[in-house]
């Protein structure tokens, strides 16, 4: 393959497992976090160190650190894989205008502002990906998640929109949403609960990391070139 991979949020469980897909595909990476470096060190040492281009730490929260990012990039970047995010779990009338700020920054303005940096070198590729780690509650919404869940109906809509001015430059942009995945995220959920859900998936079985990991090697590969604007469910048949 040879091509050059920018991955946002490279820390976190389905960052890591996106990262280990690809690096054994024979993609070459560029890694992003934020504040786990440690989960980003072990990312890296499970993965042949030729395939690690370089890591960056930014906080893309904060507009100045979606610039520090892209100031650091040396490399050509072939495609994009939005990984990273954070939940904000409470009722919206407690949550305060800063956090509102920060979740809008870090969810939209960074895929904007760093897909708009990376667009003219695909142009000129004539081709690119374009993927969103985005959630069905994005598109079902969730109580208790209300600004989590509109950052990420943001983000399928990001995804529709841009995919029909990049399909004629041969640039496809998609996305993978997540139903309940076995992550660091869902780890204050109780066991009572967690068991009920799992009642509710028809698979009955709670995803992975790695079932992610897949949906975004498919649509990384040449056998999804005709795919563009989709919101690909790895949910189980949850919430759908």
């Amino acid at each position: 393959m040879g091509r050059n991979i920018l991955i946002i949020g490279a820390s976190g469980d389905i960052g890591t497992a996106i990262s280990k897909q690809l690096a054994d595909e024979g993609y070459n990476l560029i890694l992003h976090y934020f504040q786990n470096k440690k989960g980003l060190e072990q990312n890296r040492n499970g993965l042949d160190k030729e395939t690690v281009l370089m890591a960056i730490q930014a906080d893309l929260s904060q507009t100045e650190g979606i610039h520090y990012l892209l100031d650091q990039l040396v490399f050509p970047v072939d495609a994009v894989i939005f990984a990273g995010g954070q939940a904000h779990y409470g009722l919206l009338q407690d949550m305060d205008e800063t956090s509102m700020d920060a979740m809008l920054t870090l969810h939209v303005k960074a895929p904007w502002t760093i897909t708009k940096h990376l667009l003219p070198g695909m142009i000129q590729q004539k081709q690119g990906r374009i993927i969103l780690i985005t959630s069905i509650w994005g598109e079902v919404g969730a109580s208790y998640e209300v600004v989590y869940s509109s950052v990420k109906g943001a983000q399928n809509s990001f995804v529709k929109a841009l995919s029909k001015e990049m399909a004629p430059s041969g640039i496809a942009v998609n996305a993978v949403s997540p139903g309940f995945i076995d992550t660091k995220m869902v780890q204050h959920i109780l066991s009572e609960e967690k068991a009920r859900i799992i009642d509710d998936i028809p698979a009955n079985r709670v995803g992975t990391p790695d079932d992610v990991a897949h949906a975004v090697s498919f649509l990384m590969s040449e056998q999804s070139d005709y795919i563009h604007g989709e919101i690909i469910h790895v949910s189980g048949g949850w919430c759908s």
